[in-house]
Formats: structure tokens, sequence, C-alpha cells
């Protein structure tokens, strides 16, 4: 069973809260006051990476099209391979919904 470093009372009720979200203007609203626009900005670029290291597109390709430095890049990589899964879950299932 996987162990996250984050597991905490504040943390679950974080993500309880974003369960109970309905759809994506929802989540738009809730984030805008959760985080900053940078910040949300910064995960939205990651997840595109992720998206594009799994279509097997290169570091150049992907800097040039999410703005995202080659640090940025190499660290989802690594946990894209070598992470808790959370990346593979969640791209398997939008790939899934997108058929």
């Amino acid at each position: 069973m996987y162990k996250s470093k984050l597991k905490d009372t504040y943390v679950d009720g974080l993500f309880k809260a974003i369960l109970e979200l309905k759809d994506v203007d929802e989540c738009n609203t809730f984030f805008e006051d959760l985080c900053t626009v940078n910040e949300i900005r910064e995960m939205a670029s990651r997840l595109q990476v992720a998206k594009m290291l799994r279509q097997k597109k290169t570091y150049t390709d992907i800097a040039e099209k999410t703005g995202a430095s080659t640090a940025t890049i190499s660290r989802v990589n690594r946990y894209l391979h070598y992470g808790s899964d959370g990346y593979n879950i969640i791209l398997d299932r939008l790939e899934q919904n997108k058929s």
C-alpha cells in the first residue's frame, strides 16, 4: 500500500473538499480562491508536460510549447517513472474518458 508523505488531517480535508467539486467551473472558482494564478498555471503546466512526455516528445519540444524549464520537465519525468503513480493514474483516466 502506498504511504503518502502528505497525509495528515488538513491535507485529507483539502482533498475531500476537492472531490466535492462538481465541474470545471466549480474547480475554477475554488482554485482561484485557494491558489495564486501562478501556482495554478504551474500545476497545469506540469500536467501538460507529463502528457507530452508520455507522447515521447523531446525536452526541447516540451520546453518550447509549455514554457517549462528543463529542470521541471526532468522532475516530472522522474515522477512519471519513479513517483507514486499519481500522474499515470490521472493520465490513464483522461485517456480512457477521451474515447
